[in-house]
């Protein structure tokens, strides 16, 4: 296409077509054939588009399109920082939790191995209870 470039605009494959027709209910009969797959534009195809349409009513969707590619930019951007974030806190917090997981497995077996180890058979000199051997 001469007006937009590759970058600007593509054509959507047929499991979008039916993923994006399944989110809203048309009320019009679509006027392309049904084996035509309509095009979609990127961020810079809707600014590109939005210095090429004549009604009003055009260029104000248009530039309602270019408003909500750049919240979706600023919220990728502070999803990206927010999971970080997590990631960080995550690995702090898990070294912390993992040190006191093995101080209350340290305490619930030490019970348990003081009876083993007082139960065991001695071995060695035995003395009887005046400390003869």
């Amino acid at each position: 296409m001469d007006i937009f470039p590759d970058d600007f605009m593509f054509q959507l494959t047929r499991k979008e077509v039916e993923t994006i027709s399944s989110q809203f209910v048309m009320t019009y009969p679509a006027k392309r054939p049904k084996t035509a797959l309509p095009s979609a534009f990127t961020e810079h195809g809707v600014t590109m588009l939005a210095n090429v349409l004549k009604s009003k009513k055009a260029r104000k969707t248009a530039v309602a399109i270019v408003r909500a590619f750049i919240a979706l930019k600023k919220f990728a951007l502070n999803y990206t920082e927010l999971a970080d974030k997590l990631k960080e806190m995550e690995s702090k917090y898990n070294k912390q939790f993992k040190d006191v997981y093995e101080a209350i497995n340290f305490l619930m077996q030490k019970d348990t191995q003081q009876k083993e180890q007082s139960e065991r058979k001695r071995i060695g000199f035995k003395t009887d209870n005046a400390g003869n051997k």
